[in-house]
């Protein structure tokens, strides 16, 4: 009897660290997803998805997908492994979770960030999990901390110009980001108001593939972003510049704050960023008379720039500029750092951290900062740490390619006395190091529910497939994970659409018409928010106004008015350590990959090439350094080699690594993260990423 073939289209979307979260059509034929394609009606996706995720299914049919569990038989970091079963597994981790817990549970340690940003496979059942063993809780700092902290001291949320109007805009500001590379559907509609007559501004150390496309770009030194805020500030307030109506009704603080940018005119603002005083006057000025006409202005910051020892306080000084000009009154103006807090997630029932509380007599447990994992994997046990660590669950991050001073992180990783296990869909280079290695599903094979950080639509992924081989889904594993360990509370029965139909809070007006078998069917659903979010003050501060000056910094021990605060390691900052090191060094995203991910796909890598690293022509020629050569790049915590371009796109006295590349794709089996530091940055305990010093010679001939 001959089967009738069937083709489906399912919606779905985009699982990955962008703010773009895209709406996606999947086309299923008997079975097997074909294609994945963007879907037309969504306002944002607008029917394109970037390269990447176009060849979705590229990933998730790998033929180096994980499929079954496994478990360790060589050396840690040899990535040596053997199939198990289900069972085996199961049994295995909740032994040895037992053994620990009852020692003390806060010697276990998630460690987790955003492989998905799944509300149900990326924080529900999980921290459920973690909140009833006791384990020690993980600050999530790596990537936004900093910035969402600035942010918030000066504006009281994270929220921001609406996407969706960004093409009426007559002046945008790329500040510290390069969209096409992260950030794909604000660039089209950036590109839509280019065409209309818009003027783009690139703030950048970096000549990116957007700073190219702009009008103009502004190389500042690393670091410096701040200072270069407080010199626009000087320039807008001096030469009257300004919404005298927005500042007198919606902020707080502008006396103090006129007197504190007196300290920051254009010639001592252009000495510390590294540019001319032209420069700084003609970016503020154009700012300021843009808004006075009446025109859309916006500043589109991203998280490049917040890398740094000052970076919340950098993002804080950008938050003042809109409300100085009045540019939050227009739809599409004003600023876009994350619109995460638009969506009222219902975070008590999707982590439930009331079983912590229960089972640990009230008292919270330690706090590990996922930036400081390479320190306190070595560390010992001590009344002010708390016990060593012991064991350790990684899902949906690849700590040993992503986080800071990597030597540090794979030494930790490398214990044979940590018991580690990795949930994961390839055997990435922090799998090498798992005890117990586990098959995740991919965004096609099972059902989540996200919010975004780009726009402000609610999004349903259905599963489009059956879960290849065995894997299964983060939510599941760690439903199994409870019932092996003996825990019955009712929350570790709820199903993955159980938790998606409570995900966001209907008490909230923003998501009063939430309906998540709605959602399902249509794939998306824009929050109830206006166009202009601070059209009419309504910050979310305490003074319910923008606050130039801020009585909670100083309560925090912070300096309450903008300032600047000069990186840890900066020709300027600290000459002794510039001296062996001169050179300045960021590791912004690659275009083919996100953070770690889709590295290991080969058509992407291929585009790539390999590890590169971009240098200006006279740094070049001092160290006798040609294009193509064979570099390394070293300080004093470690080392990488890279293949030098020569090129202005690096402004002198700077180099470019663009990663995250696996250590295992690279020659010498490393990476940038090689020279970082475990510095953390002024406010939100965020990591230095971009705040390094580094020496590079050319190669001997054959090395």
């Amino acid at each position: 009897m001959n089967s009738v073939s069937e083709t489906i289209i399912v919606r779905a979307a985009c699982p990955h660290d962008c703010p773009d979260t895209c709406a996606l059509l999947v086309t299923v034929k008997d079975g097997v997803a074909t294609e994945v394609k963007g879907d037309p009606d969504h306002p944002t996706t607008a029917g394109v998805l970037c390269t990447k995720v176009s060849r979705y299914t590229d990933r998730t049919y790998h033929k180096d997908r994980l499929l079954y569990p496994m478990k360790r038989v060589g050396k840690k970091g040899e990535g040596k492994f053997e199939r198990i079963s289900w069972d085996e597994a199961l049994d295995t981790i909740s032994a040895r979770l037992k053994e620990v817990a009852a020692r003390d549970p806060q010697a276990i340690l998630p460690y987790s960030y955003a492989g998905t940003m799944g509300l149900v496979q990326g924080e529900s059942m999980a921290m459920r999990f973690f909140n009833r063993i006791g384990a020690s809780q993980l600050d999530r700092t790596i990537c936004a901390s900093a910035g969402a902290a600035g942010y918030k001291y000066t504006l009281g949320t994270r929220l921001g110009a609406d996407t969706e109007h960004v093409q009426d805009a007559k002046l945008v500001i790329i500040w510290g980001g390069n969209p096409i590379a992260s950030n794909l559907h604000f660039w089209m509609r950036v590109q839509e108001a280019k065409r209309r007559g818009a003027k783009l501004i690139a703030i950048d150390p970096y000549r990116s593939l957007s700073a190219d496309k702009c009008h103009q770009h502004i190389a500042l030194l690393p670091g410096t972003d701040a200072a270069l805020a407080l010199g626009m500030m000087h320039v807008l307030i001096n030469e009257n510049l300004l919404d005298a109506d927005y500042i007198a009704q919606h902020t707080l603080g502008f006396d103090q704050l006129k007197q504190r940018v007196q300290e920051w005119p254009p010639q001592h603002t252009a000495e510390v960023c590294g540019i001319s005083a032209d420069e700084v006057v003609q970016l503020a000025r154009e700012y300021g008379a843009a808004a006075q006409r009446g025109e859309i202005t916006l500043i589109r910051a991203n998280y490049g720039l917040q890398r740094v020892r000052g970076g919340g306080m950098a993002v804080r000084n950008i938050a003042c500029l809109p409300a100085l000009v009045g540019a939050w009154r227009h739809a599409g103006g004003g600023l876009q750092l994350s619109t995460s807090d638009s969506f009222p997630k219902n975070g008590a029932f999707l982590q439930r951290p009331d079983l912590l509380l229960q089972h640990n007599n009230g008292v919270p447990t330690r706090t590990i900062n996922m930036s400081t994992i390479g320190d306190d994997l070595l560390r010992e046990a001590s009344a002010d740490f708390g016990p060593r660590v012991e064991a350790m669950i990684v899902y949906n991050s690849n700590p040993v390619a992503v986080a800071p001073e990597s030597g540090k992180v794979m030494q930790g990783f490398a214990r044979e006395d940590l018991f580690t296990v990795v949930l994961e869909h390839f055997q990435t280079d922090t799998a090498d190091y798992a005890d117990i290695l586990l098959p995740a599903t991919t965004q096609l094979e099972h059902i989540d529910v996200h919010a975004t950080y780009g726009h402000v639509y609610m999004m349903a992924n259905n599963a489009a497939i059956a879960p290849l081989g065995e894997a299964k889904a983060n939510s599941e594993i760690f439903r199994l994970l409870a019932a092996r360990m003996g825990f019955t509370e009712d929350c570790f029965s709820d199903s993955d659409d159980a938790i998606a139909a409570q995900a966001f809070d209907r008490r909230h007006p923003r998501a009063a018409d939430y309906d998540w078998e709605r959602l399902k069917e249509k794939g998306w659903q824009r929050l109830n928010m206006p166009a202009a979010p601070f059209a009419e003050g309504g910050f979310g501060t305490p003074s319910g106004k923008c606050e130039f000056y801020s009585a909670r910094m100083q309560a925090d021990g912070l300096d309450p008015l903008p300032t600047y605060i000069a990186p840890y390691e900066s020709v300027a900052s600290n000459a002794e350590l510039a001296q062996k090191y001169p050179l300045a060094m960021i590791s912004p995203p690659a275009r083919n990959f996100l953070n770690s991910s889709f590295v290991n796909v080969q058509s992407l890598r291929d585009t790539e090439g390999e590890p590169h690293l971009d240098i200006h022509p006279d740094d070049a020629a001092a160290r006798g350094i040609v294009s193509g050569a064979e570099v390394r790049i070293f300080n004093d915590r470690g080392s990488m080699l890279a293949k030098a371009r020569v090129t202005p796109k690096a402004r002198i006295g700077l180099v470019v690594g663009l990663s995250i590349w696996w250590k295992k794709f690279s020659g010498d089996g490393k990476n940038a993260n090689e020279v970082t530091s475990q510095r953390l940055t002024d406010m939100g305990n965020a990591p230095t990423f971009y705040d390094v010093l580094v020496q590079v010679e050319a190669c001997p001939s054959g090395v």
